[in-house]
């Protein structure tokens, strides 16, 4: 039997596509087309929490500062086909996977939220054309930490995952993940037992009790450092099982002691 491609997984927003900045331009909009203040948008901002508000939440204190008469329902929609419609990937992360595949790396997606607005994201970005495959949390259900959503992506990429999850055996031993959200992207990848890229987005680490394997300033930066390492890069002794790591419990499908754990993905 041929030995597996290495595996790179991405997580989706504010890691492949600019979600945040999106949002920054659905906000401009909603305040201008009803002529409320611009400068409003820092209060959107701050209470989009970068998408992990829930969005009832988010719409009804709107609805209540501005007074506004128009339907939750009417506003959750127009807010979902803006927000999917500005969403964009930049040309530079395109070409990071195609620089990534072309060396020989089997490519995935492992996003948390809803199946139908991801998916969405995926195809209209042309991220589709560039990946083996993908799983939105919704349709998998199993959110990031947990460590089966890891997996699953790694089957639907086409590699063989057997049963066993040791470090440094199988699938593992030559998978990374890429995110910028420590505790669903880091945390996640830790507990599945994989390499992982943090993208700092000028932020310092903000966790004590795990670690990325790497951190990196930009998608393109983190793709380049993965394959700089080569396909089954070493890397320092990792202790193997979740409960044996200083800081970092898990238990189902939480992730103890990290917040945002179970939360969608940002929307």
């Amino acid at each position: 039997m041929p030995p597996m491609p290495p595996l790179l997984l991405f997580d989706l927003d504010n890691t492949l596509v600019d979600r945040d900045q999106a949002f920054r331009e659905w906000a401009a909009r909603f305040l201008a087309e009803r002529s409320l203040p611009a400068q409003d948008l820092a209060w959107f901002v701050v209470l989009d929490c970068g998408g992990y508000h829930d969005r009832r939440s988010l719409f009804r204190a709107a609805v209540d500062r501005y007074g506004l008469d128009e339907p939750l329902p009417a506003l959750l929609a127009e807010y979902r086909d803006t927000v999917t419609a500005l969403i964009r990937c930049p040309s530079a992360h395109l070409d990071a996977l195609r620089t990534a595949r072309a060396a020989g790396w089997t490519l995935g997606i492992v996003t948390n939220g809803a199946t139908a607005h991801q998916e969405t994201k995926i195809k209209c970005t042309g991220l589709a054309d560039l990946v083996d495959g993908w799983v939105v949390s919704e349709e998998a259900d199993c959110v990031k930490p947990d460590p089966r959503i890891f997996r699953i992506a790694a089957e639907r990429c086409g590699v063989r995952t057997g049963t066993g999850t040791g470090t440094g055996t199988g699938w593992n031993e030559d998978t990374w993940m890429i995110g910028d959200h420590a505790p669903a992207d880091i945390a996640g990848a830790q507990v599945a037992d994989i390499r992982s890229v943090w993208l700092a987005h000028g932020r310092p680490w903000p966790e004590t009790g795990y670690s990325p394997t790497l951190i990196a300033a930009t998608l393109p930066d983190a793709v380049s450092q993965v394959l700089g390492t080569g396909p089954a890069p070493s890397a320092p002794p990792r202790t193997t099982g979740a409960a044996a790591r200083p800081g970092l419990r898990y238990r189902g499908a939480e992730l103890v002691g990290c917040a945002d754990t179970g939360r969608a993905a940002p929307g």
